[in-house]
């Protein structure tokens, strides 16, 4: 798993590296394009992940205690989480194809009333929004992953099959739900803090 994790972590680092070579590129660009995020989202996202680590967290302890009905309770409200997470990403990409700020979108920075660009530079914005949805979108994928091994090891927890001395499973999906919150937690300040620093300030 710690393998499969150091990997994951290039994978990302890429992308991050790509988003900042052209958010020093195009600052002003990336600035008018972070406003348009919707930071009240994206913190609720936030505070919703960090909540389903400490349940996969406390869902790994009881593993290691052999507290069967406790990894289950435990392992459902991750699921929960893990769910209300993807509900809420979805209301945020709605909200976006609503206001045209889509990549390849004909009418992308297009305020609706007045017909007129509320972009400087619309083809720079195009590129933020183009990095958001790679990284969310790939960030999501990972997530309905994470939540279908959950499923999978919440279903043979109950089933009685791990227990204090055998529950490395429950371990290693743990790590991997971790792996996925820390990744938010760096997308977060990427997509949306500068928005809320220009909106405020």
């Amino acid at each position: 798993m710690w393998v499969f994790l150091v990997t994951e972590i290039m994978f990302f680092g890429g992308l991050f590296t790509a988003y900042m070579v052209y958010r020093i590129s195009y600052p002003s660009a990336f600035d008018q394009g972070s406003i348009h995020m919707d930071f009240w989202a994206g913190t609720i996202n936030l505070v919703v992940l960090l909540c389903s680590s400490l349940t996969m967290a406390l869902a790994v302890h009881a593993a290691q205690m052999g507290e069967r009905k406790k990894i289950v309770v435990m392992l459902i409200g991750t699921l929960v989480l893990g769910t209300a997470f993807l509900v809420i990403k979805g209301y945020e990409y709605h909200e976006h194809w609503v206001d045209h700020n889509v990549p390849g979108d004909a009418l992308f920075g297009i305020d609706p009333g007045t017909g007129q660009q509320i972009y400087q530079d619309p083809r720079h914005t195009e590129l933020f929004f183009l990095m958001y949805f790679i990284m969310t979108a790939v960030h999501a994928l990972h997530m309905v992953i994470g939540i279908g091994l959950v499923s999978f090891i919440a279903i043979e927890s109950w089933r009685g099959r791990y227990t204090r001395y055998y529950h490395n499973p429950v371990e290693n999906v743990g790590l991997y739900w971790h792996f996925v919150d820390i990744i938010w937690i760096w997308l977060y300040p990427l997509l949306y803090l500068i928005s809320h620093h220009h909106a405020t300030g």
